[in-house]
């Protein structure tokens, strides 16, 4: 382990002990949500992990040190505001500049997997953008899980994105793409993006079996589990195509690009929906969590298994 990454003792016992763990993001909390809702949602998710069995492993980054569990004054701080966003390629410098920072999907993976931690659980996965083809605009998510071995429950990309070019691009790298419970693809505040889902599964188990299974032949890349958005929560979807359509005019009206598109969509939707999509929002990543506990603990069962042969 680096000397520059601190893995919290509740995470180093169940590492080594092979009990469950689930990673858990930073920048939700720091960039996503409002306070003080986002310190509420903290505790609210690592309970839920902590219910499901399993150890919560928040990740963050704090006076150049990459945490891998966060204590409850480190979780105040991560939600008072003020932290860098990091992505993989931010990690390095934040570290050596001694920096604070919140990790994106991409920057977390990589802190997981050096802590030992194989599940994550999220909100929803980056993915290519519109209008890439001219912006080049593409999350490095993408380029992490193809060379990353961390299973990633989330609800899907957000809609915002370019959904089958998406889907086109973990094709090409790789990573393979599983809906729980759905033959659809979600679409983050949509339980169907319009597009099918390559592979489905019913039960954690079977995705604790497919994740060994890709592992054990040797593949380097991650896995991405997409449950859909629990149905009493979902974004009525005439509001939904309303507010991006409007959303979407007002970027280009604006001339915002790149990377500046998503984060302006997102709060044009909050505003818009009267909270609703905020609501969406923290729905999903419950429920995600809370399968990734499962899974977490339905793939400490399967290596247990495997190493007893």
């Amino acid at each position: 382990m680096p000397d520059a990454v601190r893995v919290a003792p509740e995470v180093a016992d169940a590492v080594a002990e092979g009990r469950p763990v689930v990673a858990l993001e930073s920048t939700l909390l720091a960039h996503g949500l409002p306070a003080p809702d986002n310190r509420a949602v903290a505790a609210e998710l690592e309970d839920i992990v902590r219910a499901g069995g399993a150890a919560p492993a928040t990740v963050a980054v704090l006076d150049g040190t990459a945490a891998v569990g966060l204590t409850p004054d480190e979780l105040d701080r991560v939600c008072a505001g003020g932290l860098a966003k990091l992505s993989s390629r931010d990690l390095g410098v934040a570290l050596g500049l001694g920096l604070d920072g919140a990790t994106t999907v991409a920057a977390t993976c990589l802190l997981a997997r050096l802590a030992g931690i194989s599940v994550f659980g999220t909100g929803g996965l980056g993915g290519v953008h519109r209008g890439a083809r001219e912006s080049w605009d593409i999350s490095a998510d993408l380029a992490v899980l193809a060379s990353t071995p961390v299973l990633v429950v989330c609800s899907g990309v957000k809609s915002l994105l370019d959904v089958p070019a998406t889907l086109e691009q973990l094709e090409t790298l790789s990573v393979p793409v599983l809906t729980f419970g759905t033959d659809a693809f979600p679409g983050f505040y949509q339980r169907d993006s319009g597009r099918p889902g390559p592979w489905r599964v019913d039960q954690p188990a079977q995705v604790a079996e497919v994740a060994a299974a890709h592992w054990a032949l040797g593949a380097m890349s991650g896995l991405v589990l997409a449950n859909p958005v629990p149905e009493a929560d979902e974004l009525d979807r005439e509001l939904h195509d309303r507010v991006l359509a409007e959303g979407l005019a007002l970027a280009e009206q604006r001339g915002v690009r790149g990377g500046d598109v998503t984060p302006m969509l997102l709060e044009y939707f909050h505003i818009a929906t009267g909270g609703a999509s905020l609501t969406c929002n923290v729905a999903l990543v419950r429920a995600n969590v809370a399968l990734a506990a499962e899974v977490a603990g339905a793939h400490t069962e399967v290596e247990a298994a495997l190493r007893a042969r």
